[in-house]
This record gives structure tokens, sequence and C-alpha cells, in this order.
């Protein structure tokens, strides 16, 4: 009997000490998340960079909202996100999930908190779930419905006033240049005497023909920028007609690439990067034994 009862409390103190070093080790990743992130400014891109682990030691999953509150969060702030032009994407609302697709993948999240889908748009999707499931962060209003405008409303580029500016400089630069050049000419062709009685060799008239090289230059590079300029902003224009045309869609009317399968799918992958079936901490484990104590007290 005494052999036993020593094997338990051996076992027992084996037991505390081992969660005593995890408590240690989680409490010095939470100290070392705290001095690397600045929690007041945090955002979709510092939750990207941040690991399961870290994720669940700075946050109290228990207080993480999930189900249709969760979805309504989402939502809201996806649509900010793709009115000002963080985000491209069309957001879907149904029933019990939201979807959100471009031409370069989608993204379907579940009330749980689980998110499924591929490309860009997974990529974007999964911070803003994270950051709707805590409840210090405040979830924006929801913009209007036309978050993404008709093709033929983009307009060919927003920077017309720089542009001008910069042709308005250039031209002062091309024209200063031409004429320090024609006074220089002017003055080797004998027409007019170098200024303060020197020759046509003097240091002044010499300078008068490089500042005015100078200035010629200097002009032309700036019309080729403004040129450039103009150039990159029609195709980025033109770009981005075509990926409004790739997610036009009729009414009804499915991309190909979205799953018609309406259950939650095995390969769903929890916040930030782990796979689960939910918000870290709520996998299939503690649900069924979350139901099974609700089976035992309804008992």
């Amino acid at each position: 009997m005494s052999d036993a009862a020593d094997e338990r409390v051996d076992g027992s103190d084996e037991a505390s000490g081992a969660d005593g070093e995890d408590a240690e080790s989680i409490e010095a990743l939470r100290e070392r998340v705290e001095a690397e992130y600045d929690f007041d400014d945090f955002g979709p891109a510092e939750m990207a960079s941040m690991s399961s682990e870290e994720w669940e030691a700075v946050f109290d999953h228990e207080s993480w909202i999930t189900g249709g509150e969760l979805l309504d969060r989402v939502e809201a702030d996806l649509k900010r996100r793709v009115a000002e032009r963080e985000v491209f994407a069309r957001v879907e609302r149904r029933d019990d999930r939201l979807v959100a697709y471009s031409d370069e993948g989608y993204a379907t999240v579940y009330a749980d908190g689980s998110v499924e889908g591929h490309g860009t748009v997974l990529r974007d999707v999964k911070p803003t779930v994270a950051l709707a499931s805590m409840e210090s962060y405040d979830v924006p209003e929801t913009p209007p419905e036309d978050l993404l405008p008709e093709p033929q409303e983009v307009p060919e580029g927003s920077g017309e006033l720089g542009n001008t500016m910069l042709q308005v400089v250039a031209g002062i630069q091309v024209l200063a240049g031409l004429l320090l050049i024609g006074g220089w000419l002017v003055i080797s062709l004998g027409v007019v005497a170098p200024p303060g009685g020197g020759s046509v060799r003097s240091l002044n008239v010499i300078a008068m023909l490089l500042g005015g090289v100078v200035f010629l230059a200097v002009g032309v590079l700036l019309f080729g920028v403004v040129a450039n300029a103009r150039l990159s902003d029609k195709f980025r224009a033109e770009e981005y007609r075509n990926r409004l045309r790739a997610v036009e869609l009729e009414p009804g009317e499915r991309p190909e690439f979205l799953p018609d399968d309406e259950a939650t799918p095995e390969g769903a992958t929890g916040i930030p990067d782990e796979a689960s079936d939910g918000l870290p901490g709520d996998g299939p484990d503690e649900r069924s034994s979350e139901s099974a104590d609700g089976g035992t007290d309804g008992s």
C-alpha cells in the first residue's frame, strides 16, 4: 500500500512539475510576443506574421467570437478593405458561411472560424477572420454594397495633377536650357560680346553651355517620367478592368472553382495557420468533451 501511494505521489509531482514548466514557457513566449508586436496598432499584416503558438500564448481563446456574429464582423471588415482597395474580391454572404472570391482564388469562412480556399484571397481573409474574432477589435461599419466599380468606370489614372506639375517643371527646365545654349551660340558666333569683356573661351561662356545642357537633360528626363507614369497608369487601369470582368457574373451564377458541397471540408484551416476545424483551441476533442458534459448535465 505504501509503495503504491509513493508512486502516486511521485507521479503527481512529475505532472505538476511538467505543468509548471509549460506555464513558464508560455509566459516567456507571451512576454516575447508582447515585446515584439505593438498591439495598439495591430492589423492584418501583423496577424499574418504570427504563428499559431504566438497567437494562443497572447490571446484567450475562450473569449473568441464565433457563430453568426463572427460572420457579420468578418463581412463588415472585409467589405471595408475591399472598398478601400486593400483587397480585391467579391464578397457574398450565405446562411452559414461567407464567401469571397476573385480571379485569383477564393476563401470560405465558416461560423466556427475555419477557413478554406486558395490564392491571394485566402491570404487576405485569414488575418481578417483572426482580428474579427477578438472582442477588443472594433469592426468598422459596413460600406455600401457597390464595393467594386464597373469596368467602364475605371479611370485611366488618378495622378493627373502630379503629372501636370511635372510637365510644367520639365517645360521650364527645357526652356532654360535652350536659352542658355542659345546665348552661348550667339556669343560664340560673335553676334554679342562676351560678358565682362572676356573671350569666347572664358569660364562664364563655357558655364553657360554646360548649364544649358544640364537644364535640357533634366527637362527631357522629367518628360520621360511623365510619359512612363501615364503609360503605367493606362496598363494598370486595363489590368484592373480585366480583373473586374473576370468576376462580373450574372445573378445566381457561381465561379467554376468554388466548391459545391455544403459541408465544412476536412482541409479547412484555423487561425492563423494551424490545421483545425475552427479557431485555435476549438478543436474536435474540446467540442466533443463539451457536448459530453452537456449531455451529462442534461441527464
